[in-house]
């Protein structure tokens, strides 16, 4: 992402007519720093609305409807909820996702402006249906890309909906907030993530972070069982869902998630 929007600085200083462009889709999301499931581009994407503009090796015109732009580190770029709402329109539904969590989450933009982004899009246009889906989909409370994916391959596989971040205590009091839980079942993404040890921490230290994460899951599976996966398992919805049935959470016949048709029309 870093690199990305630095490419996009860079390919704006050498542009002769750099007051004038609009940074979108994969451009823009670097500059407002949204995250991305996979590479980011080699070529900067510019909104215009005359076909006849011409790109560059680096810079790529993207032909679409005028946009409320944002000034951002000396950038004009589409407003977050335009770009994830291109995101989703034009690239992959997981990276749409993760964008929308991370705007939602981050405050960039809201629920509503979402909704607005999605509702000006002519009903016949091209990913349509997929920007609708990361409306319905997209959730602040999910607090990383790799929850997103996550969350996003347990609608594909059909599984009950989690609560996310659910509090879970015992009759010691608090234990943590969990990052998917099903009330008979829990499920954390990385967990290798939370037995991290800090760089240059002594031995001390860091034999009590790991011992503290222990007691923490000690006490989650005297309430039900805990599943973990890693970014691998993510990535591919048949990975994960065998470590999911083993915690009791199995897929079913269809979706209960929501009714697209009911939820929202388009």
């Amino acid at each position: 992402m870093q690199r990305h929007a630095a490419v996009v600085h860079a390919a704006d200083l050498r542009g002769s007519r750099r007051a004038q462009r609009t940074y979108a889709l994969t451009s823009a999301a670097a500059v407002w720093g949204l995250p991305r499931i996979g590479p980011w581009p080699g070529t900067v994407m510019i909104l215009v609305a005359d076909p006849a503009v011409r790109g560059t090796r680096v810079v790529r015109p993207h032909l679409g409807p005028p946009a409320e732009t944002v000034s951002l580190q000396g950038l004009r770029v589409t407003s977050a909820a335009r770009t994830v709402v291109d995101l989703a329109r034009t690239g992959s539904l997981d990276s749409a996702l993760a964008a929308a969590d991370h705007a939602l989450r981050h405050g960039l933009c809201t629920p509503q402006q979402l909704a607005e982004e999605v509702a000006a899009v002519p009903p016949s246009s091209r990913g349509r249906r997929v920007a609708a889906l990361v409306r319905d989909l997209a959730d602040p409370l999910s607090m990383s890309a790799g929850e997103s994916l996550s969350r996003l391959q347990m609608y594909r596989l059909n599984v009950p909906r989690p609560v996310l971040q659910g509090k879970r205590e015992d009759s010691a009091g608090l234990i943590g907030y969990v990052d998917f839980d099903w009330e008979h079942a829990v499920g954390e993404f990385d967990g290798k993530v939370k037995y991290r040890v800090p760089d240059g921490a002594d031995p001390a230290t860091a034999g009590e972070i790991v011992w503290r994460e222990k007691k923490r899951e000690d006490r989650i599976r005297r309430q039900a069982p805990l599943g973990r996966w890693v970014w691998a398992d993510a990535l591919d919805a048949e990975r994960l869902r065998p470590i999911l049935a083993a915690i009791g959470v199995r897929s079913a016949p269809r979706s209960t998630w929501f009714d697209l048709g009911a939820h929202h029309a388009g």
